[in-house]
């Protein structure tokens, strides 16, 4: 009987349905007060809108190009927002299931990545770019050629970052080799020389450029860090999963089937604090995973411990 089972509660199970249902209670007044301020604040701005912007609505021409610009803006505004409004209960983005693997107990070592793309490696060139165009405006005596010769220094190193794999041994290497040029020039009595080719080169830049290739170089990490939320890696000591879409698409593979290896061999590279995870699979017709992460060397260490796991799981 359902009644009979109400009564022979205990009152610790009574206290428990009882702070259940008023958690929910809860949970249900501050929605509506969280949708109640929403309308309330969309009116405030609309009244503002309509009080201060458009002071005589008889005057405006509803159906001029601004206008219609503005209604085009207005509907994709809208389109967006009631889009991500009706998915957002089918996302499964990586914060999500950090979280649940987090508040999971019976996962404790466990690790999460995503590939960045090869232009985060131009973060110096970015902030550069920024710091060009704050002397630009602000110290107008500066030089320009010599604000744009020292950004043009910092993008030719992010390029050789980037675009070569510089070991270690390859830098030593470059910098005896440099030393011993620099050396035989000074034999010649001609050092002096050789840097004076440079005055010639000037790269001069107005403030808008350097703005330009900043908020282009912002966006792109962005972009790369949104495909991230969506694309990524779960790694814990009985599966990988490899997360491919927003919603629950992906593949799971079993710690028996894939081998992993970290690749720290650009030294520069690691000077940033990035890393290349590589996945290998015992199938050896399927690619490798190569995903590039910052934070290499705490990855590395979660990374450890979740093989580390494995192996104690499975004894040789």
């Amino acid at each position: 009987m359902e009644g009979d089972t109400v009564e022979g509660q205990n009152p610790e199970e009574k206290a428990s349905v009882e702070d259940t249902s008023s958690s929910g209670s809860r949970e249900s007044k501050k929605r509506v007060m969280f949708w109640g301020g929403i309308v309330v604040g969309a009116a405030v701005v609309v009244w503002l809108i309509g009080r201060f912007v458009f002071p005589s609505l008889a005057e405006i021409a509803w159906f001029s190009n601004k206008m219609i610009a503005v209604y085009i803006a207005v509907g994709v505004i809208g389109i967006a927002t009631g889009s991500f409004f009706m998915l957002r209960k089918t996302l499964r983005t990586r914060l999500t299931v950090q979280k649940a693997i987090r508040d999971d107990p019976d996962v404790n070592d466990w690790l999460i990545v995503f590939d960045w793309t090869p232009k985060v490696l131009y973060v110096p060139t970015i902030a550069a770019s920024f710091l060009a165009a704050l002397v630009s405006l602000v110290f107008s005596s500066v030089s320009p050629a010599a604000v744009g010769g020292v950004w043009f220094i910092i993008f030719l190193l992010n390029f050789i970052i980037e675009e070569y794999n510089v070991s270690i041994k390859v830098l030593l290497i470059a910098l005896v080799s440099l030393g011993f040029f620099l050396l035989w020039l000074h034999l010649l009595d001609c050092v002096v020389g050789f840097l004076a080719l440079f005055k010639h080169i000037a790269v001069s830049m107005n403030t808008t450029v350097y703005l330009l290739v900043g908020v282009i170089g912002v966006v792109t990490l962005f972009i790369s860090w949104l495909k991230g939320l969506f694309y990524y890696i779960t790694i814990t000591p009985n599966y990988m999963n490899v997360q491919e879409g927003p919603t629950e698409s992906g593949e799971q593979i079993g710690r028996e089937d894939y081998n992993s290896r970290v690749d720290t061999s650009d030294f520069i590279e690691r000077l940033m604090g990035f890393g290349r995870i590589i996945i290998t699979f015992k199938d050896k017709k399927r690619q490798p995973i190569t995903v590039l992460v910052w934070q290499i060397q705490r990855k590395t260490q979660l990374l450890e411990k979740v093989r580390a796991k494995f192996a104690i799981d499975h004894p040789q």
